[in-house]
């Protein structure tokens, strides 16, 4: 997620569109260097690598697709039913739907909001199995002065009615987990112990947890061995370089080379979302550099 701009708003621009010149420069780039030699030409294949839309606001969904799917990309996150016709135009698959959630700050951890969630996943979860796809997205929400009992208790109370129809659909609900210190203050599930507690509670292999490596690093660190510890929980991953959330280089703490190769090690199956916020003019360089970064 990011700090400065909300997922949905940032989709809504890529829908959109925003400058012609801005996005020509952008394919430009990408052509030019296509020219050269693909990516995807020399992927080894351990990690199913996939991307985030709203950190490229400059495309639309559609240009998103054709430059991701030639770096060797196989997945777009964060879409929903209005967006899936176009990644299935290109063969690409949704890794991590969404489009039931209210927002980040009204979730499961707050009753008031079970009805609203209850009918909005009851309704979605049939339309991700539908599709063919398998993971939706889902959040705590906003302590508001809740003990982590409560919360839990509350959590447990809210998605239980939606576990059944997920193991029904073979749906896997994964609750993000988010940092409460810098971009999401107050948000419950802030921690891998929070959310792997919940999972524990809840007992289902239809729920687990996305791991935002971004979040987790800002939140404790020691990124590594929670992975190799908690992997069971696990079902999507975010890349983000810290700070800042830019890209996934040497510019930035993390050396996610040993992450990634962490990840592979675990035996997971799933994706690993570019979910960083390019700094640099080329942001489909910044992209295609960090696909290179994370294909160990």
């Amino acid at each position: 997620m990011a700090e400065k701009q909300s997922r949905r708003s940032a989709i809504r621009n890529i829908v959109a569109g925003t400058a012609a010149i801005t996005t020509a420069g952008i394919l430009t780039s990408f052509k030019k260097e296509e020219q050269v030699e693909r990516l995807s030409d020399k992927l080894r294949g351990n990690i199913n690598h996939s991307v985030s839309p709203w950190c490229y606001h400059e495309l639309t969904l559609d240009q998103l697709c054709g430059i991701s799917k030639e770096m060797g990309i196989t997945g777009v996150d964060l879409c929903g039913p209005k967006d899936w016709p176009v990644l299935q135009k290109h063969g690409m698959h949704s890794p991590m739907c969404n489009g039931a959630e209210i927002n980040l700050t009204d979730g499961f951890n707050d009753k008031q909001f079970h009805t609203t969630l209850q009918k909005n996943y009851s309704e979605m979860i049939p339309l991700v199995a539908k599709n063919g796809y398998t993971n939706l997205i889902c959040f705590s929400g906003s302590r508001r002065g809740k003990d982590n009992e409560t919360g839990w208790n509350n959590c447990v109370e809210g998605l239980r009615p939606l576990i059944a129809l997920a193991e029904k659909y073979k749906v896997v609900l994964c609750m993000e987990l988010l940092n409460s210190k810098i971009d999401h203050k107050d948000y419950q599930c802030n921690n891998v112990e929070w959310g792997v507690e919940l999972a524990k509670r809840i007992n289902s292999e239809n729920f687990k947890l996305l791991f935002d490596i971004y979040h987790m690093q800002i939140m404790e660190g020691d990124i590594i061995r929670n992975i190799t510890d908690y992997h069971h929980y696990i079902a999507h991953y975010h890349t983000g370089g810290i700070p800042g959330r830019h890209e996934i280089d040497d510019t930035q703490e993390l050396y996610y080379p040993a992450v990634m190769r962490a990840i592979a090690a675990t035996g997971f199956k799933g994706y690993v979302g570019q979910e960083f916020v390019p700094k640099q003019t080329d942001k489909i360089a910044s992209l295609r550099k960090a696909i290179h970064i994370c294909d160990v």
